[in-house]
C-alpha cells in the first residue's frame, strides 16, 4: 500500500514538471498557432544557468533560479523576434522546420559552451523530507516544492489570463488575430510576451527537474520536452487546465509503468495511451472542437 501511494506521489511530482513545461507549448500554440519545439532546449539552458550560478559564482539557490528565469525569458523573446516573427505569415511547415533548427542550435551551443560530460546538479531545495505513517512513507522536499509550484503557477496563469489587460489581449489574439489587431491590440508584443512567460516557466521546470534527477547534459531537455508536448496534446493543446491535467496524468502513467510493467517499455506505454486518447477524443481531454464556417 505504501509503495502504491509513494508511486502515486512521485507520478504527480514528475507530472507537475511536465505540466509546467507543457504550459509553454500550450500558450504558444493557443495564441500564436505554432509549435515551438525549441522549448525543450530552453529547459536545458535554464538548468545550466542555475548550475553555473551556484557552482561557479557560489550564489544562493534562490538567486540562481531567478537568474535562470531572467535569462530564459530574454532568450524566449530573442528566439521569437529572430526566428519566428519573420515567419508570421509563412506556411506551418516552414515554422516547424525553423523550430527544429533553433532546437539544434541551442543544443550545439550548449555542447560547445559546457561540453558533453554530465554535470551533477545540486538541488535548489534544501529542506527536510516529510515522514508520514511512522516513517513508512517519506516524501522528499523536492517533490513537495514541485507540486506546490505547479499549483501556484496554474492559479497565477489562470488569474493572469482572465483578469489582466495583457491576459485578455492574449485571449483575444488566440480567438482572432486579425480582429484583435483591428481593435488596437499589439499582436507582436502579445506573442512576444507569451514566449517570455513560457520560457520563464521552462527555466523553473528545468531547475525542478534537475533537482529531482541531478544529471545535467546538453540533451537534458529533449525527452522531457517531448513528453511535455505529449502532455499538452493529451490534455488539449491550447488549454491551460488541460496542460496541468495532461502533465499529471502522463507523470502518473509513466511512474506506474516503470514500477509495475517495465522500465524499458514505460515510454512506449505513455505514447500508446496518448494514441488511444486521441483516437477517442482528437482534441484532447479538455480541448474544444472548433467548427470552421466555409
Amino acid at each position: 500500500m505504501m509503495n502504491l501511494l509513494l508511486n502515486l506521489i512521485n507520478g504527480i511530482s514528475l507530472g507537475s514538471v511536465y505540466a509546467i513545461i507543457a504550459l509553454g507549448y500550450t500558450m504558444v500554440y493557443g495564441i500564436a498557432k505554432m509549435l515551438n519545439f525549441a522549448h525543450g532546449d530552453v529547459i536545458m539552458v535554464g538548468a545550466y544557468i542555475c548550475y553555473c550560478s551556484m557552482s561557479y559564482l557560489n550564489l544562493p539557490p534562490v538567486v540562481g533560479v531567478i537568474l535562470a528565469v531572467i535569462v530564459c525569458t530574454v532568450l524566449g523573446i530573442v528566439i521569437e523576434r529572430l526566428a519566428y516573427k519573420p515567419l508570421r505569415s509563412a506556411p506551418s511547415l516552414a515554422v516547424l522546420i525553423t523550430a527544429i533548427g533553433v532546437s539544434y542550435f541551442l543544443q550545439n551551443a550548449a555542447l560547445l559552451t559546457w561540453k558533453s560530460d554530465p554535470k551533477v546538479f545540486t538541488s535548489v531545495v534544501n529542506l527536510p523530507s516529510l515522514s508520514l505513517f511512522d516513517g513508512r512513507l517519506t516524501i522528499s522536499a523536492v517533490t513537495i516544492v514541485t507540486v506546490l509550484a505547479n499549483i501556484v503557477i496554474m492559479i497565477a496563469l489562470t488569474t493572469f489570463t482572465g483578469k489582466t489587460k495583457m491576459g485578455k489581449s492574449m485571449r483575444a489574439v488566440s480567438e482572432d488575430n486579425g480582429a484583435a489587431q483591428l481593435m488596437g491590440i499589439d499582436v507582436n508584443r502579445t506573442i512576444s510576451m507569451t514566449f517570455a512567460i513560457g520560457s520563464g516557466l521552462a527555466a523553473i521546470a528545468g531547475v525542478l527537474l534537475c533537482s529531482a534527477y541531478p544529471t545535467l547534459m546538453p540533451t537534458t531537455g529533449s525527452m522531457p520536452g517531448i513528453k511535455a508536448f505529449t502532455a499538452a496534446v493529451l490534455g488539449g493543446i491550447g488549454s491551460i487546465p488541460g496542460a496541468m491535467l495532461g502533465g499529471i496524468l502522463l507523470g502518473v502513467i509513466e511512474i506506474f509503468a516503470k514500477a509495475y510493467i517495465s522500465t524499458q517499455l514505460s515510454d512506449a506505454i505513455v505514447f500508446a495511451v496518448l494514441i488511444i486518447v486521441l483516437l477517442i477524443r482528437p482534441t484532447g481531454l479538455l480541448g474544444k472542437q472548433i467548427r470552421e464556417k466555409v
